[in-house]
């Protein structure tokens, strides 16, 4: 079976807490249980980690790679402009990341420093947009 981490990064827990006329009401639990249900339908073992801390993001990206997972998700969030260690460790890894973003983030004016790193960036589909890296995953899309 194949095995995904999808990470959450900095502030995704304040989904459907703030910014909802940009993000929606969904609630990080929520968004979460949608996605577990993405990986039956698909099939696929998933794994979600959520953190505001950078490194701990790292540290699950090299735990997914030792334990051989078969490529990762990442909703950088608050990371999206910054996180230099988070940028340098995907590259590390042999397994393909995709960068996933509810919305544009280019339409705010943001600029990914993590999206030239992973193999794909997926914006603007909402919590559609893990079942699109999913199926990416599994079918070795990318």
């Amino acid at each position: 079976m194949t095995k995904i981490l999808v990470l959450q990064g900095a502030g995704m827990n304040m989904r459907g807490k703030s910014q909802i006329e940009l993000f929606g009401t969904k609630t990080l639990p929520e968004i979460n249980e949608e996605i577990m249900g993405y990986g039956t339908a698909l099939n696929v073992d998933v794994h979600i980690f959520h953190s505001n801390i950078e490194g701990e993001l790292v540290n699950a990206l090299y735990d997914a790679y030792e334990n051989k997972y078969d490529g990762a998700l990442i909703n950088p969030a608050g990371n999206t402009a910054g996180a230099p260690s988070l940028k340098n460790a995907i590259p590390q890894v042999t397994f393909p990341v995709i960068e996933i973003h509810f919305s544009n983030p280019s339409s705010r004016g943001l600029v990914s420093h993590i999206h030239p790193v992973c193999k794909g960036l997926i914006w603007g589909f909402g919590v559609y947009g893990y079942y699109l890296g999913l199926e990416a995953l599994k079918h070795n899309k990318i």
